[in-house]
């Protein structure tokens, strides 16, 4: 009786989901956090769920420099090699050159993902490649096209023409820094309920479970930590104890500073994380009036004021510039504005933002925030505070708004930040503003402004 043939080893589920949302993000210009979030990889178990994201979101960050490495080793038309076959090739040499995967483990499924993901044919190249950048690696080619920027968009996978702005405003240095920040591995920031649970407490937890974290030293309810997966397999978050925020943003409410009683108006307020800091600022009474314009995201910021135990957020969908309309009698103590940008700020969380944005994004977001400025300030009572936020480092949308809009309205006059934040932090016209290198958080600004009259 004939033997019967052995079953052919299953793929590994983690690096087949990588390869399969690379190629959605390619064809469908998909986002890498929207289609995480939309649990794409919630049929894996959690540990392969968490490796086929890192993979993702890795080849994403370093795309263009991955590309100039295969292209050197391939021996054909590289702008012509068939997409799957590229993507695996990026899932392999991903895991030579920045996971601690055994070479020999990351060349073997990387071979047998090309034969049965492509061609049985295309293992080969496979092998061929990725050992010719393995013999290599210690010594890997740089680009030497003659220009700076292209050399340093190429060697930190970044746009050209975004390293060309930066050249222009920061220097090489401060570039450099910028870029290889972009591309480490970020600190996550988390607020504690510490009305609820003391801050030391939530790090003793982590450190029985080996989560590397620390206290942050700028926030008293703040820490920092590697990885989030740990925090969200606790409940912490579920259970209102913790929520994910970058330190920055918790400095731009701090620089609110909202106080109990008040009525205060947080537009532009999706998903919510600032709008529930604020209400737990307040102790919870008062009212705050989140809006923003996305229905489907003022559902996120209902369900993390349920999730927090929060009464005093009243959420609703609708378009800021139309709320001086609809609520003519509406003065709030406090307003702050968190306008939509290019998010230049936060591309080391965001690894793929920087291939959506283009240099055009910057004037057609400009007009938007100087539209929402106008209706943002009808909203603030005579003595009020305006606080003005982003998460980019563009002075375009940073102090060049503040500035133009002093120059419409000299019934408002700013407030140095030093009160509020750390002086480190304040630039010399008094605004809020945090370097990604130095600060070890995202890049981003803020002006306080008072309503005189």
């Amino acid at each position: 009786m004939p033997r019967a043939r052995a079953s052919r080893k299953r793929l590994d589920p983690a690096r087949r989901e990588a390869v399969r949302l690379l190629q959605r993000i390619e064809t469908d210009q998909a986002y890498v956090n929207r289609l995480i979030s939309a649990g794409l990889t919630d049929e894996l178990e959690p540990e392969a769920g968490r490796r086929a994201t890192e993979y993702v979101a890795g080849i994403t960050r370093w795309r263009r420099w991955l590309d100039f490495l295969l292209a050197q080793a391939y021996r054909g038309r590289y702008d012509k090699m068939e997409p799957r076959l590229r993507y695996v090739l990026y899932l392999g040499l991903y895991e030579l050159l920045f996971t601690d995967t055994p070479p020999y483990a990351a060349l073997h499924e990387a071979v047998e993902l090309a034969r049965r993901l492509v061609r049985p044919q295309a293992g080969a190249v496979v092998n061929a490649v990725l050992r010719t950048l393995l013999r290599q690696r210690d010594f890997l080619p740089q680009p030497q096209t003659g220009d700076t920027a292209e050399d340093l968009a190429i060697r930190y996978s970044h746009p050209t023409w975004m390293v060309q702005h930066w050249l222009a405003r920061y220097g090489p240095a401060e570039t450099e820094a910028l870029l290889r920040y972009n591309n480490e591995r970020p600190w996550f920031g988390v607020r504690v309920r510490t009305d609820r649970i003391a801050r030391h407490v939530v790090l003793h937890r982590l450190a029985d479970r080996g989560v590397e974290a620390e206290p942050s030293p700028v926030l008293d309810d703040f820490i920092r930590v590697r990885r989030l997966g740990p925090i969200l397999e606790d409940r912490l978050i579920e259970k209102g104890l913790l929520a994910v925020q970058d330190e920055s943003a918790g400095l731009v409410v701090r620089l609110l500073d909202p106080h109990p009683e008040e009525t205060i108006v947080d537009a532009c307020a999706a998903p919510g994380g600032k709008t529930t800091y604020i209400a737990t600022r307040m102790r919870d009474h008062g009212r705050v009036l989140a809006f923003d314009v996305h229905a489907r995201r003022v559902e996120l910021i209902r369900k993390a004021a349920l999730q927090q135990g929060l009464t005093s957020i009243v959420a609703e969908a609708v378009d800021l510039r139309e709320v001086p309309t609809r609520y003519p009698d509406l003065q709030a103590d406090r307003v702050l504005l968190d306008v939509p940008c290019t998010g230049l700020g936060v591309l080391a969380k965001r690894a793929d933002l920087r291939w959506h944005r283009q240099p055009e994004d910057l004037s057609e977001l400009v007009q938007l925030q100087d539209e929402l400025l106008e209706a943002a300030a009808r909203l603030v009572r005579p003595g009020g505070v305006l606080v003005y936020s982003t998460c980019t480092i563009e002075p375009e949308e940073n102090e060049e708004r503040i500035r133009a809009f002093l120059a419409r309205h000299p019934n408002f006059t700013v407030e140095r930040a030093d009160a509020w934040v750390p002086a480190a932090m304040v630039t010399a016209e008094g605004f809020f503003a945090t370097w990604p290198p130095r600060d070890q958080m995202d890049g981003a600004f803020a002006a306080r402004l008072r309503r005189t009259s």
